[in-house]
């Protein structure tokens, strides 16, 4: 009896001798059935579960879990260890003061975070219990989501949602086709089409899937959702088939079947095994520039924090360096304590004067902080004028740690098709061997309104001229991944195309194929459908033509072109292919290239996307030898892309040229109006596309990104070829150098036409030149910050033929340049992410792209134009907001412990604290926080219409204006300044026998009263008052949330301080505040101390932002004086069933001249704005005109 060894030996070679590609694959039994005998031995695999997992904490796990990230924080751990420090030691402050408001930060924040994960628990396990259809033992039977394993062979209905990551056996339709919605995965609403394994493709019952005997080897679990390399291998008779399986076969978790009865598939991937799942990892965290500042300042105040304790325990020494002046008696110091060594008790009370100081470190502000960034992220979203109704959708906050930033941005950094434009395309035009065809007339470029489609195209060039145009409306009518959707009409009857028109439409996930395939059928040749394998087209004779779908090479970025092998009722075969021209043109040995490519270049000049088509005649050898390449390359597990690459260019090659194609996208809404006004803010835009240069200018000149004075520099291939990139550059250098500080936009008067500015244009081959380091036997140098000069001193950059990558390398570029400018890049494709993610801020379109740059994105806008009020209102409104936030902190906290400082100097250096514990708790937490988080959220400082209406006062914020030092300074000064006055000014009254006696003779009892508790209650109610008080001043915009919450947190702060002093509180061991603060108001002297002291330390500030704005005032200042002293335009427009109040102020912008408008005028000046607002047209025109037939906007 012999022993078949052939299994042990197929281990052997996977395992130890060396194949180690095999580590990177997997073999899934379908129905977990074992292979034959005499085939691969049987290895059981372990793999995850159906369970997905998305929360962060588990309930052991969530407290030291979270107490670890928390304490993370600098500022939390800084805490932290003065509050073991108080317990540990002897401090002159109970423990509760840094304990509480620490405890009260770290309970509140996980609190937050653990409710939000347990909403993401609830998710999971409505998730995870959904209920499956599985076969088994060819019976249906339901299981629990979670329960699916690897090999389980899933049936699904239309419309569910797939559990987890499929390969598709079998479906209703005859074809073995499904139709897919990815929307939960790239946002994707159009239907995709997914095919069936050849071989299994007619099993369509529950005992017909059961008896598949196969396996299937794949690939492990990756991200990329659109990358999959795998083959099956079908058991027929114990011998195996083995077929390839691509991305095109795979049905992903979270996508849902449509337009389709029912499906059959098979489990390779579950849990969080699936692409959906692995792309749940989080992006890398960003940091705004507001954030730094708080950081560089909290080291500061670090800083002087320590000085404050070092110069207090070295005074404290040199006092007690008297033999009559000992440690004081109150402080109950131990006769152990008083013989230590000098440097312990130094250390010791170095940390007591720690402790006493730390106040001055802001641990409530970073809650604050965040508490405004979550809050104030609402305010975006809920803003109806960023709402849009096509969509039904709004702006959406992903991260709401960047509010700040949107009012800082230096450089935007856009997409052109989708984002400048509607990514909506229209069929224009098509030219055959240079005549041209229109959806409506033809006529060698000549275009005759009103003519017949079918009678112009029956006057077209002769028989040899007509066969190749129809040639090309079939290679158009058959070169796509278009699907028709076909709905139900009203008796219930599907109709198709030809029977039916109105009933059926064209879906596909490229907006520029459905167009080609639309304007085919305005020419006479209808695509009908893909039915069994046949494309059926309807000619201009009504007939229907069925041709064989052989093969789709499908499209790629690379190689920018795909194609289809098909064979016609004739048995002939053909490979049509279509693509960019610069893909097509290089492939072609015949035909009229020069006609059709002065075409394309005159239409790429006019704004239009243009594509090539060509064909290639294949004998069935060929077409055998094309089918034995592209087999190979489908089935390898191992570089499957690079080998598909490398047949699709020994396929592709040698075509017949027949045409080329032109379709439009037009100009998003008001995308002009938005880049004038983000170049009027002192913004850089930079446009960066992979259209082709003609085309992208035309663009940006429709788009006034380029204006008619704009002096067009180009760093391009073509111009290198010419001259060496040496040379170019140091060309372009002196050019803009020579001009600097006088033509640059930022000098120009925007109502002038007068003055030139440059743009440049580079392409995507010359910038990966300026992009390479520098070479050792050259003495130029990096070229790189030769480029960066260049466009430094231009107002707008086009950079066209980009790569993802290389847009993303640009936004790198920028950032790192010595400004370090705030980037920002916009985009709506899965080609925008890399830019999205290397930005300081990443903003996506809700475009027809997909939705992967919106779920990269830190905020998402529906269109384009939403962008300027995103920078130009919220943006400036934010930063403005969180500045006085940061700025105020520091300096209420300065206030409120520099007394204490002082107060060191006359108590001998004990470290006896001026205030009592409850203020020192609560002032913080409760007396001062709510009104600076009310301002942070609400205020205005001007009018949300002016700042939309003069973007030049987004400068005003520019490059973090608002948090510089000389500012930081100040603020410091004034804090200091008011303690000053706060705690001399209580000294010196409290010092003077009649305020101390009231008018009447002094008791003993009086003058117990009116000891240090009173005098730190004084200084306290002065401190409360004033710091509330300036943030009053500060305040330009007042609701009544405003009023309630200032004027509350007084009364909260009187009534508390009353209710603490009037009851002896039986849980403390002292009753020092007992009737102290009802006693210190019964005293007249005192309340008129209190009004002194706070008109004494608000009126400095008060005269120094009175006499700033006499002499150097700013715009926004100038704005807001005339905006306090005017009502500019005060009435009512009805529109409709809408009120709304319309204000004239750009006059302010310029001048302090004020116009009064009446309601007549002021309809008319609405009436202007809104022709103002009208889209351009479209660019029908070349790049010397464009520019001329704009408006501008005043």
């Amino acid at each position: 009896m012999g022993v078949d060894f052939s299994a042990l030996r197929t281990l052997i070679n996977r395992y130890c001798a060396g194949e180690e590609n095999w580590v990177d694959s997997r073999t899934v039994y379908i129905g977990h059935k074992e292979p034959p005998p005499g085939a691969d031995a049987f290895i059981q695999q372990r793999f995850p579960d159906n369970r997905v997992v998305s929360s962060k904490y588990t309930f052991w796990n969530f407290i030291p879990k979270n107490m670890f990230e928390q304490f993370r924080r600098v500022a939390n751990f800084y805490f932290l260890i003065i509050f073991l420090v108080q317990l540990i030691i002897d401090t002159p402050t109970s423990p509760v003061t840094s304990g509480l408001p620490l405890f009260f930060v770290i309970i509140v924040t996980a609190i937050k975070q653990g409710y939000e994960d347990w909403l993401r628990h609830k998710a999971d396990k409505a998730v995870n219990q959904c209920p499956v259809s599985v076969i088994q033992r060819g019976k249906k039977i339901k299981k629990e989501s979670f329960r699916i394993t690897v090999g389980d062979v899933v049936f699904v209905k239309e419309d569910e949602t797939f559990a987890c990551d499929l390969i598709l056996l079998s479906s209703s339709r005859d074809d073995g086709t499904c139709f897919v919605t990815t929307a939960s995965l790239d946002g994707e609403s159009s239907h995709k089409t997914y095919y069936a394994v050849q071989d299994t493709k007619a099993f369509r019952t529950e005992e017909e899937v059961d008896s598949i005997h196969a396996t299937i080897e794949c690939e492990q679990p990756q991200p990329d959702l659109y990358k999959f390399v795998g083959r099956i291998n079908i058991y027929m008779d114990n011998e195996a088939v083995a077929r390839p399986l691509g991305s095109e076969n795979v049905l992903l978790r979270g996508a849902t079947l449509k337009n389709t009865e029912f499906i059959y598939a098979v489990a390779i991937y579950t849990g969080m095994e699936t692409k959906m799942a692995l792309n749940y990892q989080s992006k890398s965290q960003k940091r705004s520039a507001v954030e730094k500042s708080m950081n560089s300042y909290l080291v500061v105040y670090l800083c002087i924090l320590i000085s404050k304790a070092l110069i207090n325990t070295v005074l404290k020494y040199i006092w007690q360096a008297d033999p009559n002046k000992d440690e004081p008696w109150y402080n109950e110091r131990t006769e152990a304590q008083r013989q230590r060594h000098i440097l312990i008790r130094a250390f010791t009370d170095f940390l007591a004067f720690m402790v006493l100081f730390n106040y001055i470190i802001p641990v409530s502000m970073y809650v604050t902080v965040e508490m405004q960034k979550f809050l104030g992220s609402y305010f975006i979203m809920w803003d109806d004028d960023m709402y849009d109704e096509e969509l039904g959708e709004g702006a959406v906050v992903n991260t709401s740690d960047l509010n700040e930033e949107l009012g800082q941005v230096e450089y935007v950094f856009t997409d052109k098709t989708g984002t400048l434009t509607e990514n909506n395309m229209e069929f224009i035009e098509c030219c055959v061997d240079g005549h041209v065809y229109v959806p409506d007339a033809i006529c060698n470029g000549q275009v005759l309104s009103g003519a017949a489609a079918m009678d112009m195209i029956d006057t077209s060039p002769g028989p040899g001229g007509r066969e190749r145009e129809e040639l090309f409306f079939r290679a158009l009518c058959l070169c796509h991944t278009v699907q028709v959707k076909e709905e139900e009409t009203v008796d219930g009857i599907k109709h198709g195309i030809h029977q039916g028109k109105s009933a059926s439409f064209y879906i596909s996930s490229s907006p520029d194929e459905v167009a080609l395939v639309e304007g085919m059928k305005k020419l006479g040749f209808t695509y009908l459908r893909l039915k069994d394998g046949q494309m059926e087209i309807l000619n201009r004779e009504d007939e229907i033509e069925r041709f064989e779908l052989l093969e789709v090479l499908s499209f790629d970025s690379v190689r920018r072109r795909m194609s289809v092998i098909v064979r016609a009722a004739s048995g002939d075969i053909f490979l049509f292919c279509k693509g960019a021209d610069s893909s097509i043109l290089p492939r072609v040995i015949s035909g009229k290239v020069d006609e059709v490519k002065a075409r394309v270049e005159h239409n790429a000049v006019e704004g239009l996307r243009t594509l090539c088509v060509a064909y290639r005649p294949l004998s069935p050898e060929q077409h055998q030898e094309v089918c034995r390449l592209l087999s190979g390359a489908k089935l390898a597990l191992q570089d499957r892309d690079k080998r598909l690459s490398e047949a699709y260019e020994l396929v592709e090659k040698d075509l017949i040229l027949l045409g080329a194609t032109a379709v439009e996208d037009r100009l998003q809404e008001q995308a002009a109006d938005t880049i004038e006004s983000l170049h009027k803010a002192g913004m850089k835009v930079w446009v960066l596309t992979g259209d082709k240069m003609e085309t992208a200018a035309a663009t940006c000149y429709a788009s006034r990104l380029f204006r008619r004075n704009t002096q067009i520099l180009e760093l391009t291939t073509k111009r290198v070829e010419e001259q060496n990139l040496h040379d170019v550059l140091f060309d372009l250098s002196r050019t803009v150098l020579r001009h600097h500080g006088s033509m640059t936009r930022d000098n120009c008067s925007s109502l002038s036409n007068d003055c030139t500015d440059y743009g440049l244009i580079i392409d995507g081959a010359t910038l990966s030149a300026v992009m390479r380091p520098p070479q050792e036997d050259l003495n130029s140098g990096s070229y790189k910050e030769i480029f960066l000069e260049i466009c430094r001193n231009c107002s707008a950059v086009l950079c066209c033929r980009m790569a993802p990558l290389q847009k993303a390398q640009i936004v790198k570029m920028i950032k790192a340049s010595k400004e370090h400018p705030i980037t920002l890049a916009i985009g709506d494709g899965a080609n925008d992410v890399s830019m999205i993610l290397e930005a300081h801020v990443g903003i996506g379109i809700m475009g027809k792209e997909g939705r992967q740059a919106v779920r990269n994105s830190d905020y998402a806008i529906p269109k384009f134009k939403h962008l300027k009020k995103m920078l130009l209102v919220h943006g400036h409104y934010y930063y403005i907001r969180i500045s006085e936030l940061v700025q105020y902190f520091f300096y209420k906290n300065v206030c409120f412990i520099f007394p204490q400082f002082l107060y060191q100097f006359f108590c001998g250096f004990s470290q006896q604290p001026l205030y009592d514990t409850a203020y020192l708790t609560l002032y913080n937490i409760s007396f001062t926080s709510l009104p600076i988080l009310v301002y942070s959220l609400m205020e205005q400082h001007i009018n949300m219409d002016i700042l939309k209406k003069d973007p030049s006062l987004y400068k005003d914020v520019a490059k973090n204006s608002l948090l510089r030092w000389p500012t930081f300074i100040y603020w410091t000064v004034l804090g200091v300044y008011n303690a000053i006055v706060m705690f001399f000014g209580t000294y010196f009254l409290f010092d003077n026998t009649t305020f101390t006696s009231n008018g009447q003779r002094m008791t003993t009892n009086t003058q117990m009263m009116f000891g240090n508790w009173t005098f730190g209650t004084l200084v306290f109610t002065v401190l409360v008052f004033t710091v509330t008080f300036k943030l009053v001043l500060d305040t330009h915009y007042w609701t009544w949330i405003n009023h309630f919450v200032i004027w509350g947190s007084l009364v909260f702060f009187v009534l508390f301080s009353l209710l603490w002093g009037g009851i002896i509180w039986p849980f403390l061991n002292y009753q020092r505040m007992y009737y102290v603060f009802m006693q210190m108001l019964s005293s007249g002297p005192a309340w008129l101390s209190i009004i002194l002291l706070i008109t004494a330390s608000l009126l400095p500030d008060v005269v120094k932002k009175v006499i700033w704005r006499a002499l150097w005032p700013t715009i926004t200042e100038r704005i807001q004086v005339n905006a306090g002293s005017f009502h500019v335009l005060a009435f009512l427009h009805v529109s409709g069933h809408r009120f709304s109040a319309c204000v004239r102020c750009s006059c302010l912008l310029r001048n302090t001249r004020v116009d009064i408008y009446s309601p007549k005028q002021a309809e008319c000046f609405i009436d202007e704005e809104k022709e103002s607002n009208v889209t351009p047209p479209r660019p029908r025109r070349s790049l010397e005109t464009a520019p001329e037939q704009r408006r501008l906007v005043l």
